[in-house]
């Protein structure tokens, strides 16, 4: 599937927005030449498409596809009241790939943990000014992002990956001294074993290797780009005691760090690599 067989077009995400209030109110049947994502806020009524009737209520959702022929109505008893959002684009693609909404199964039946109508009314059609459509864009990721949280595809679920969000907490929190196996455990949020199978296998070394690994690696970039002293730079690699940074670093460089930085100024020595060995 291609942003070009569901006829959309680069510009703009955000084509249009708005609320309707509890009416009878329906619309086609027709097409849509973009995607319109409907919350309802109460009441209840139904999609109609070639794969059938939906019911939805408050609290649920559906999509329109471009070019895919609905009718939509509401239930005469309680007629809803919606938001909706019309959007375009390759980007939006991106994002609904994530999102478990498909032609096939339009409807997010499930209501969601919270009131998204609020998220709604953040995002505004048809500006003008280029700081005004990126806030509207911005508003449009927001929205959708919830949209992945709650209602999430076989794809998000794929994407999912834990190493690489451990190597990322690591390598954005190397400097703190009390940095721990733990703290990488608890921030991924899966089971610890789990989480070192992955982690050796993406990396080839334990969590604690590779935070050693990097930390060294960082101290090799600051000792051939600055002129730090040894106790400065152990600090800033997240050792407070630099006779034990120092024992750590010739370890696994075979150089003091002095040594190191005359290496490298010598030409004798180059940094280590981007996976931190």
């Amino acid at each position: 599937m291609n942003s070009r067989e569901h006829g959309l077009s680069e510009g703009p995400m955000v084509k249009g927005n708005g609320y309707k209030p509890a009416n009878l109110h329906r619309w086609g049947p027709g097409v849509r030449d973009v995607y319109a994502l409907h919350y309802i806020v109460s009441g209840r009524g139904f999609l109609k498409t070639g794969h059938g009737v939906f019911p939805v209520e408050a609290g649920g959702s559906f999509m329109i596809f471009p070019q895919t022929e609905v009718y939509y109505y509401p239930d005469p008893q309680d007629p809803w009241a919606y938001c909706w959002i019309e959007f375009s684009g390759s980007e939006a693609l991106r994002l609904l790939e994530m999102i478990n909404l498909t032609p096939e199964q339009p409807v997010a039946a499930l209501s969601a943990p919270q009131d998204l109508s609020p998220l709604f009314d953040r995002v505004k059609a048809n500006e003008l000014e280029p700081y005004a459509r990126e806030r509207a864009e911005a508003g449009l990721h927001l929205l959708l992002s919830y949209y992945m949280e709650y209602y999430p595809s076989g794809q998000a679920a794929a994407k999912k990956d834990y190493a690489g969000s451990a190597k990322a907490y690591i390598e954005s929190n190397y400097w703190k001294s009390s940095l721990s196996v733990l703290d990488v455990v608890e921030y991924v949020k899966i089971e610890r074993s789990y989480l070192f199978r992955l982690f050796k296998k993406a990396t080839g070394l334990s969590i604690s290797g590779y935070l050693t690994a990097f930390r060294v690696r960082r101290a090799c970039e600051l000792l051939a780009e600055s002129r730090l002293s040894v106790k400065s730079l152990s600090y800033s690699v997240g050792y407070h005691d630099p006779l034990y940074f120092s024992k750590i670093f010739k370890k696994v460089t075979a150089y003091t760090p002095s040594q190191y930085r005359k290496a490298y100024k010598e030409g004798k020595v180059s940094l280590p690599g981007a996976d931190g060995g």
